[in-house]
């Protein structure tokens, strides 16, 4: 049951869906955040998938997003962008390749994990802004894009500078967010 007119919402429902193309967590991810801290800092927790057919196994990701924007530029009434946003990421891939083969490989095989990805993040948003619920809720709607990269992807440029280019190691993710 919704709460009436102008009582707050319990702190752990939702305040925004994502639905997000690319960008390291999925070909396609969606999922649910929370906005705080005088709409400056959002927090997004989503599934993603790759098929098999583009990864030689089907992988089901899951991942947690953190991004941190420092103001909003108002276009006008209805609509504002969000140029600068910076933060992180965190990601599991369930269903790799030779995931669950245990004695494939020697312990030291591997020195990184293959199934685990986390990195640094930046982007922007533009924003259409609708009139508010009754309760006073945002009803926004966005378009955003992310340009990140991840703790492999870093390591490999940075001891390979001459044979990797940073477009090489940054992955591009675009996404709608809707607020409610």
């Amino acid at each position: 049951m919704a709460p009436a007119s102008g009582e707050p919402q319990p702190w752990y429902r939702p305040r925004h869906l994502v639905l997000q193309v690319a960008g390291g967590i999925g070909m396609v991810s969606a999922g649910a955040g929370y906005t705080y801290f005088n709409n400056k800092v959002d927090t997004d927790i989503l599934l993603g998938y790759v098929p098999k057919r583009f990864a030689g196994s089907t992988l089901t990701l899951a991942s947690a997003k953190l991004l941190y924007s420092p103001f909003t530029v108002r276009l006008s009434d209805k609509w504002q962008i969000k140029p600068v946003s910076v933060g992180a990421y965190f990601s599991y891939t369930h269903g790799t390749l030779n995931d669950e083969e245990r004695g494939q490989y020697t312990r030291d095989y591997y020195w990184f994990s293959s199934d685990t990805r986390y990195g640094p993040l930046a982007g922007g948003r533009v924003t259409y802004v609708r009139p508010a619920k009754a309760n006073g809720r945002p009803r926004n709607l966005s378009l955003y894009y992310d340009l990140s990269s991840n703790d492999l992807y870093l390591h490999s440029y940075l001891t390979n500078t001459k044979g990797l280019t940073l477009g090489q190691i940054l992955v591009l993710g675009i996404g709608v967010k809707a607020d409610f």
